[in-house]
């Protein structure tokens, strides 16, 4: 197997184990819990949710739990519950999916974009530290693929400013920092349910310590729940019955009844999953050209399910080849990898977040309600714009002789890169498929 595939070599996997990489994982207690839900005279269950929220929250350690409708949403309602409102200013990542931003511009705020460590991936504290003004209110930090970003910085500058963190923990499902579940480190936290290392089908939670928080974002879209009984600011109350943000973005029954299932489950599977995940990079430790994304051994910081997990690209340690023409050649091996499936360009540069008036103000919607002019071009970040990542399997089980086979597949490619060299058209050639991944 030593001739590349890409020109007529044999791949190194012709026989892919699909069943290493099928997830979520739904089976027999999944479905008894839907069919009896379903079976009741009354379907709107209003036990069911209430208890996934409490074996949520006590899953985490945490003192609150709120179910949503989306990750979407619970970075929404974290945000109207920190106060964030017309003319603040919110610094948020730039190599994120949309969900963790937008919002911003939802509730009169404008989305301030920051840098990222190129090896995390992660928000850059120290460009979050350069970003900060008077009009900052809250700091959104994603932890992307289920890398726990730099905690410790991120809320001592917080701490400094009176600025509030928000944890978008939606790829990072028992990922731990420094042995600290990720999801109890900030003020808030938001968790997306839906294909995730945790899935429920469609939802998302919000987790907080803080009563004040919780009703905020009870009161935010939560009619039904916006009563008396839960909610104890009189202030809140005067509005009881009716969402502040006039939407619903509860759970669904079915959704939490899955959730209840899975999350009996997922401590053992995940650490299956981060045993294989850990072991394949591990054979691939000191191969040129790719690194591991993923935290240092032996430092409490841990993946959770390992969400999308990516690799980082070094082309100057293999003859400046491009990461598109490296994934076509692991494509050809037997491995249908893409570079940055789920990162995939920074946002900063996206039209709307530079001219589109989305609220008919008269101006660009991202600056409609600001002090000043917040927005960033091409060569506004740097690492986010330069890094290069690739996604590697997803292994859901641990099988040794399967990984071995997948890792020789980037073994030989790079053992291989010079083959490459010729007919290389450079990363902006890459190959889309319709979801505008590459």
């Amino acid at each position: 197997m030593s001739e590349l595939a890409l020109f007529g070599g044999r791949p190194v996997v012709t026989d892919p184990p699909e069943h290493l990489f099928r997830w979520p994982i739904f089976g027999q207690e999944e479905e008894e819990a839907v069919l009896a839900l379903m079976r009741e005279p009354n379907f709107f269950n209003d036990t069911v949710v209430p208890a996934f929220e409490r074996e949520f929250a006590e899953w985490l350690g945490v003192e609150y739990a709120l179910t949503e409708s989306s990750g979407t949403h619970a970075v929404l309602g974290a945000l109207f519950a920190c106060g964030v409102g017309k003319g603040d200013e919110v610094i948020v990542p730039t190599s994120t999916y949309w969900a963790s931003s937008v919002q911003v511009m939802s509730l009169k705020a404008t989305p301030v974009f920051a840098d990222i460590d190129p090896e995390t991936l992660n928000i850059d504290p120290a460009d979050v530290r350069r970003k900060v003004t008077p009009n900052t209110r809250a700091i959104v930090v994603v932890h992307l693929l289920g890398y726990p970003a730099d905690m410790d910085a991120i809320n001592a500058i917080a701490a400094e400013h009176g600025i509030k963190v928000i944890e978008d923990a939606s790829h990072a499902h028992g990922s731990r920092y420094k042995g600290r579940p990720v999801g109890t480190l900030g003020d808030v936290a938001a968790f997306s349910l839906c294909g995730k290392p945790l899935s429920v089908g469609e939802g998302g939670i919000l987790t907080t310590n803080s009563r004040e928080l919780w009703e905020r974002a009870v009161a935010w879209g939560h009619n039904f729940r916006f009563n008396h009984l839960e909610v104890k600011d009189p202030d809140l109350l005067r509005y009881a019955g009716l969402p502040l943000g006039g939407v619903t973005s509860r759970m669904h029954n079915l959704s939490g009844a899955v959730g209840r299932v899975q999350l009996r489950h997922y401590d053992e599977r995940m650490r299956e999953i981060d045993r294989a995940m850990n072991h394949f990079w591990d054979l691939l430790d000191g191969v040129p050209g790719i690194r591991a994304h993923r935290p240092p051994a032996g430092s409490g910081t841990t993946m959770g399910g390992w969400y999308e997990p990516h690799g980082i690209y070094h082309a100057e340690e293999l003859s400046g080849l491009s990461a598109a023409r490296y994934v076509e050649a692991v494509r050809a091996e037997g491995y249908q990898a893409w570079t940055r499936k789920c990162i995939k360009d920074p946002l900063h540069p996206h039209p709307l977040f530079h001219d589109a008036d989305v609220y008919r103000d008269g101006k660009p919607t991202v600056i409609a309600h600001a002090s000043r002019d917040t927005r960033l071009g091409r060569g506004g970040l740097p690492n986010a714009e330069t890094v290069r990542a690739f996604t590697v399997p997803p292994f859901r089980r641990f099988d040794e002789e399967s990984i071995e086979r997948y890792a020789e597949i980037f073994r030989k490619v790079s053992r291989n890169h010079r083959e490459l060299l010729d007919g290389d058209r450079g990363d902006d050639a890459v190959v889309v498929d319709e979801h505008g991944d590459g």
